[in-house]
């Protein structure tokens, strides 16, 4: 439990999960590779592997402005202010998945290492002679 609580922890301070040294991104929507403090791979060698992270995403950023327009409709009932809440509707579903792009990658990264721990095999360590 203790292991999962500082892997989330650590996802949401967009570092690696596993080793919490390594920031797992190039640019804003660019992973690196693999991790360069424990050489997680970014995929852990699965194709797809990712769509966990799009799931999450979807849910959680398009989760919000929903709730925004019902707490708006609720408060102001019976006159919602329905094209405010309809402008900031559409901008929040447009914009909220992409601030919350790189933070789904490391939370669903984090939440399948609570599952499945790392193996030998997934980390891309130069081999030593």
């Amino acid at each position: 439990m203790k292991r999962s609580l500082t892997m989330f922890l650590r996802a949401l301070r967009l570092r690696c999960p596993n080793c919490g040294r390594g920031s797992l991104f190039v640019s804003w929507f660019d992973t690196a590779p693999s991790c360069p403090g424990c050489g997680l791979r970014r995929d852990r060698g699965e194709e797809g592997y990712f769509l966990g992270a799009m799931a999450i995403n979807l849910v959680v950023s398009e989760s919000i402005p929903i709730i925004g327009i019902v707490v708006t409709w609720v408060l102001t009932y019976p006159n919602p202010p329905v094209l405010a809440m309809t402008v900031g509707g559409m901008i929040g579903a447009v914009i909220l998945p992409l601030l919350f792009f790189p933070l789904s990658r490391t939370l669903w990264l984090a939440l399948d290492l609570s599952f499945r721990p790392v193996d030998i095999h997934e980390l891309n360590r130069p081999q030593t002679e």
